[in-house]
């Protein structure tokens, strides 16, 4: 390097310039994700309106828990200054038609696989929990809002004894893949390839 420039040519950033980009980068990538967490979790919602409207199924979104810290505004609008507490609850949960128990997590990816990580160890304690008594549990995943994936727990659960690593490629996991119905509406409760497992809901 000479006269401050890079091998490519390229002007150093001093150290407090390189620092203020990377910041800004982080924010951007964080404002992506939770943009792409919102998008996916429209479309699961308007899923739930569906399967609901047709007696299917009922399933809600689990509200994250909040803690009030102080009034803010107008009392009697019940207003107030809030933090997130600690996640305790899997994304979703409801009951099928027949009084089968549904829970589940939604993850999203722009990568071409997804970690296993991707699913706290609380999360996964719930949908262990869920699953012995009964319920219907999987993970639903988006990648890229190109293709979708019901992976039932027990699969997500062994990836490493299944697949021989602790994340999923969408080559491996072509057996969970779900599509969308005639309105648009992504079918996460219909039946899979892979229909041997207790996430299978309905033919």
């Amino acid at each position: 390097m000479s006269n401050g420039r890079n091998s490519e040519g390229y002007t150093d950033p001093t150290p407090c310039e390189a620092e203020r980009n990377i910041e800004y980068e982080r924010r951007q990538q964080g404002r992506r994700a939770k943009y792409a967490g919102e998008r996916f979790e429209n479309m699961i919602s308007a899923a739930c309106n569906y399967y609901r409207s047709q007696n299917i199924a009922d399933i809600e979104k689990t509200p994250e828990p909040m803690r009030p810290l102080k009034p803010y505004g107008d009392r009697r609008r019940g207003q107030y200054v809030a933090v997130f507490t600690k996640k305790a609850q899997n994304d979703y949960k409801g009951i099928l038609n027949g009084g089968r128990c549904i829970a589940f997590e939604a993850k999203h990816t722009d990568a071409d696989k997804i970690e296993a990580s991707a699913v706290s160890d609380r999360q996964a304690e719930l949908l262990e929990n869920y699953e012995k008594m009964g319920a219907s549990c999987f993970v639903l995943v988006s990648f890229k809002f190109e293709q979708f994936y019901r992976i039932p727990w027990s699969v997500w659960r062994d990836m490493k004894d299944i697949y021989g690593h602790k994340h999923l490629k969408r080559s491996e996991i072509q057996d969970y893949e779900i599509g969308l119905n005639h309105l648009g509406t992504l079918e996460f409760l219909k039946k899979t390839k892979g229909g041997t497992h207790n996430a299978d809901t309905r033919a």
